[in-house]
């Protein structure tokens, strides 16, 4: 079942904190906001640390893979000021009502963040990378649990999925439960290093060819795969146990499908190098059960109605809020809302 969680508030505290704003209260009779701001909520400060914090964890999440354009990075920077004034009007409305969080609560949180660094270490690094100290960590700790407890008292704790509901979205989206057609199989791996040069690449083959003869003639190939093959399944045979389309790299995948139970593919070049593929058994697609999909769809079908009544939420909170953005974060011009 392909289903994913929606927006920021649903992210675990324990992440959140890590991420949440530290906001400023401006002094009264300031006439305009201090050096360092990208926005101004009802007198309260955003700073440019504050946006260049959720900047760095989200250029994180682009490490490995292509860096965003010019473009796409305007508009995670309007995204992530945006989410910053969420959270900014969320937290003066927790105060409004009288929403705290007591020492003992807070503690225990705050403990959980750092057993997520095996190492002491590991969570001094994170303080160091985000520029914060142990202290303003714990604060923002705080500010996000509060949050949260806004929006459980006056959304999550209000909405209700019925069985009907479930049922329905079920019906309607036959494709989301659907589970694809998979296989079993097992390999021999002859690897092939990407510096090691072509002579490498030719001693590879020669061996894989050593061992398909060896097959041939009648060679057991999980007794093969035990003794040749350099892929760590060796262990258990070459056995892969099941995948479905997608799962492996394609000409491997390709290979695999193609072959009945029990048979042995010729030699397949991928970019780890070379492998011999037998085929075991098949599961067909099927489609996932209403009743063993019905406890895990509510819980989602109300999360995605919480989201939509939040977002409702806080643009009613910032309709009745003094907001102003400011260059350079939104690289766009300052405006009030």
């Amino acid at each position: 079942m392909r289903i994913t969680q929606q927006r920021w508030f649903y992210i675990p505290v324990v992440i959140m904190a890590v991420t949440l704003f530290a906001a400023q209260a401006c002094k009264k009779g300031d006439a305009s906001p201090p050096e360092g701001a990208v926005a101004v909520v009802n007198g309260a400060i955003i700073t440019q640390d504050d946006f260049n914090t959720e900047l760095t964890m989200m250029k994180k999440q682009f490490a490995d893979a292509d860096q965003p354009d010019n473009e796409q990075l305007a508009k995670i920077k309007e995204d992530i000021l945006e989410s910053l004034i969420a959270r900014q009007v969320l937290y003066q409305e927790s105060q409004e009502k009288g929403i705290e969080v007591d020492d003992v609560t807070l503690n225990s949180q705050f403990e959980k963040i750092k057993t997520r660094f095996p190492k002491e270490d590991g969570f001094k690094g994170m303080l160091e990378e985000m520029h914060l100290t142990e202290d303003a960590l714990k604060a923002k700790v705080r500010e996000g649990m509060i949050i949260q407890k806004l929006i459980d008292r006056e959304i999550t704790g209000l909405i209700e999925v019925s069985d009907e509901e479930v049922k329905e979205y079920y019906d309607k989206n036959p494709a989301l439960f659907k589970q694809p057609e998979k296989m079993q199989a097992s390999h021999i791996l002859i690897k092939v290093e990407p510096e090691g040069g072509e002579t490498k690449k030719a001693d590879a083959l020669k061996e894989i060819k050593k061992v398909q003869s060896e097959l041939k003639e009648g060679g057991n190939f999980a007794e093969l795969a035990k003794k040749y093959s350099q892929c760590p399944s060796s262990a258990n045979g070459g056995d892969l146990g099941y995948f479905a389309r997608g799962q492996m790299v394609k000409p491997f995948e390709d290979a695999a499908f193609l072959l009945k139970k029990g048979e042995v593919s010729d030699i397949v070049e991928t970019s780890f190098g070379y492998h011999l593929i037998q085929a075991g058994d098949r599961k067909p697609e099927t489609v996932i059960d209403y009743k063993d999909v019905k406890d895990r769809l509510a819980p989602y079908l109300k999360r995605v109605k919480t989201g939509t009544e939040a977002d409702k939420y806080i643009e009613r909170l910032k309709k009745k809020a003094k907001i102003e953005k400011i260059l350079p974060a939104t690289e766009k011009q300052g405006s009030t809302e």
